[in-house]
């Protein structure tokens, strides 16, 4: 009996390995952990500057000088209005899915004074209506007629959506992507954002289109996705495992020692 007990110890160098990957799992989930709970207060922090923002009154959209200094923490959802000539002909559909259902936003380019351009999501049109779409966008002329719109400020989103890349050959747009949309229409000088026309507060997003209902603005959905309390707690809860593992492996190495003669 006391060379089988001798024989489950293990040896000094099984147990420094143990000890030293105990450690670092150790120190690894309470560092995740740690971060996330500051993901948390920073989205927190978040989520309140942009509710305290887009209930703002609207101010004037950022211009050609200010477009460096505009990103998604200080001015996405950002109540704005903005005056110039639509340009309707270089307008684009991309695909969307909505409270109202599946469709596509209509982005049209805005001339502004000075020349340069800023994309406008003038708003939601369902799928039986992209084909007049696309007929009215072939069919239409220049403007010569000054429109003012008031919306929300909303950065670019590149690359694609939907498990689909945009492909501007075709006119394929499956994301709201600034850059990409400016270069395939020739225009230069384009704001790094764009704008949801309407305001949230008069937003009718949540009711069902009208039959022959083409376009409607306002539908900018706020939301944020805040799970880091839950990953923060799954790191604890991981850090807490390692500790009963780490005491049970001491409980057991106590236990497989013989005892003196």
């Amino acid at each position: 009996m006391k060379n089988q007990s001798a024989a489950r110890q293990r040896s000094p160098f099984t147990k420094a390995m143990l000890a030293i990957v105990g450690i670092a799992l150790f120190l690894g989930f309470m560092a995740l952990g740690t971060w996330q709970v500051k993901r948390l207060f920073w989205k927190l922090d978040l989520i309140e500057r942009v509710e305290q923002r887009v209930h703002s009154a609207p101010v004037a959209a950022p211009t050609v000088s200010q477009w460096p200094q505009v990103t998604a923490a200080n001015s996405e959802y950002l109540p704005v209005t903005v005056q110039g000539l639509r340009l309707d002909k270089l307008s684009v559909l991309t695909k969307a899915l909505t409270e109202a259902g599946a469709g596509f936003w209509v982005l049209t380019p805005l001339q502004l004074a000075d020349g340069s351009h800023i994309l406008i999501n003038r708003g939601f049109t369902p799928e039986k209506q992209r084909v007049e779409w696309l007929k009215q966008i072939e069919q239409a002329g220049d403007s010569s007629e000054t429109v003012t719109v008031t919306g929300l400020i909303r950065m670019s989103e590149p690359s694609g959506g939907f498990l689909r890349s945009n492909n501007a050959d075709t006119q394929q747009w499956f994301s709201r992507d600034v850059a990409a949309i400016a270069q395939s229409k020739g225009l230069t000088q384009v704001a790094p954002y764009f704008i949801d026309q309407g305001l949230p507060a008069s937003n009718p997003a949540y009711q069902p289109l009208e039959a022959t209902e083409m376009l409607r603005p306002g539908m900018t959905v706020i939301q944020f996705t805040n799970t880091h309390l839950v990953y923060a707690l799954t790191w604890y809860g991981l850090a807490a495992m390692v500790l009963l593992g780490a005491w049970l492996v001491r409980r057991h190495d106590k236990a497989a020692i013989p005892p003196r003669a």
